[in-house]
């Protein structure tokens, strides 16, 4: 049995070769057997695969003994809403996010919603998937649970609606799931939404919503120009990820975002920890003590923010990412929280985005993630680390390798799943100073690629 679709946080993989309604039905079954949950929500997103391999992951739910929720087509953060609003025992969402439209995969849950990754019972699953199986002597029962009303009503209760004006908004769901939720916010906000790729549509055909490239950005920046709105955002296909353009059209970096939603929240917290990676921090360590806040560093991956948030009793986390966590939302991302709060800042200060997000810009130029193929990525980044570690602040590995010093600073750490290394650069107020490094270290770790690959 293939079970290659188990990764590290969740499944994704390629319909029907490594994901399909057998595998999904036994994979119902498993997490029944290993969590003992008798109560799951169950969604799903819009790709065309979904509603087969929700209903086959339904059916051996139910076969295990346990009662299914089904929720229906919507985003991640429904189905992390419904699981700890109505308190379930644990919940599943049928999605692939952004991957490519002939894939799919699942994201799972306990109880209040806590993640289900490969240390905390996924990869348990995994193993009993391909065991043997009896059916409960009690089969479980399914029923609709209808959760956009009181989801919407969860979303309204982070902002002062009696603060907002009316304001001009481009709304790109990339025919993924979020018009969903603007057409249900709609009716309680005085906001003009620019709908572009509204509609659901699994077959994609304004390509996979993947904001983070750079050529799926072009729809949102050009509308929201073309229409004078104050800013865009823009959403992945399940919505857990949000990204913002400004009134030029510009893209603004996520790290940036981290820093401002930050800063909104913890003004109206009055204080609190807030839970951060630590690609890029100074921006984010800078507005927090501002607002009263402590700033609290993580390893990188929503698992691991998660439970710091949890440990810490965190407000808010945010990771450069684009993925945003918040207490009151069972500790979980939501796409569309952050939103709502920059909207709100936006309508309470009278400032653009662009002019909210360039100060911050200016004293924290960053390079933004730059990615590289490396053969051997652990010799290149100890060698760097040789090379610049002497000289620094401090050296941290809290998440690859951070170097420190008084006007500079770098994180470089490998990724999971590819053998290539993502840097990250910033400075203090000189952009020159970000560039110049940023091009020295590149330069560095192809000298090194080379230099080790031959060795």
């Amino acid at each position: 049995m293939d079970l290659s679709c188990f990764k590290a946080y969740d499944l994704r993989g390629r319909v029907p070769e490594q994901l399909n309604p057998e595998l999904a039905e036994r994979i119902g079954r498993a997490y029944v057997d290993v969590t003992g949950a008798r109560r799951v929500i169950v969604g799903y997103d819009i790709r065309l695969s979904s509603p087969a391999i929700a209903e086959a992951l339904t059916a051996g739910l139910v076969a295990a003994g346990a009662d299914v929720y089904d929720i229906g087509l919507g985003g991640t953060e429904q189905v992390y809403f419904a699981t700890s609003h109505y308190g379930m025992d644990g919940g599943i969402m049928v999605t692939a996010s952004h991957n490519p439209k002939d894939h799919n995969g699942m994201k799972l849950v306990a109880s209040e919603s806590r993640p289900i990754s490969s240390d905390t019972g996924l990869n348990d699953i995994r193993d009993r998937v391909a065991g043997d199986f009896e059916d409960a002597a009690e089969p479980g029962k399914v029923q609709s649970l209808a959760v956009m009303a009181d989801y919407v009503a969860h979303l309204l209760g982070y902002i002062d609606t009696g603060s907002l004006a009316p304001m001009k908004i481009v709304v790109n769901a990339g025919n993924g799931g979020a018009g969903l939720v603007i057409d249900a916010l709609e009716a309680s906000l005085p906001f003009e939404f620019i709908k572009v790729h509204h509609q659901p549509d699994g077959a994609f055909p304004n390509g996979v919503p993947n904001p983070i490239l750079e050529d799926n950005r072009a729809a949102t920046a050009e509308a929201v120009i073309a229409h004078g709105a104050a800013m865009g955002i823009a959403w992945d296909g399940d919505y857990d990820r949000c990204f913002f353009f400004d009134e030029n059209g510009r893209f603004i970096e996520g790290y940036y975002i981290v820093g401002l939603l930050a800063d909104q929240f913890l003004r109206k917290t009055g204080g609190g920890k807030v839970i951060h990676d630590p690609r890029l921090t100074w921006n984010t360590l800078d507005l927090v003590a501002s607002a009263g806040g402590e700033a609290i560093e993580s390893k990188t991956g929503h698992a691991f923010i998660k439970q710091r948030m949890r440990d810490e009793d965190a407000v808010y986390g945010g990771e450069m990412s684009a993925h945003h966590y918040f207490r009151d939302f069972a500790y979980c991302d939501s796409g569309m929280i952050p939103w709502l709060l920059v909207a709100e800042r936006l309508c309470q200060s009278g400032q653009t985005l662009s002019s909210l997000i360039d100060a911050r810009i200016e004293a924290y130029p960053a390079s933004g993630e730059i990615n590289r193929t490396i053969d051997n990525p652990p010799a290149v980044i100890a060698a760097i680390e040789q090379q610049y570690g002497a000289d620094a602040l401090s050296v941290s590995h809290v998440d690859g390798l951070s170097v420190e010093f008084d006007r500079w600073r770098f994180n470089l750490r490998m990724s999971n799943t590819e053998p290539v290394v993502r840097l990250n650069v910033e400075a203090r107020a000189d952009r020159g100073l970000m560039q110049a490094k940023t091009d020295e270290l590149l330069a560095a770790m192809e000298r090194l690629n080379g230099e080790i690959g031959q060795a």
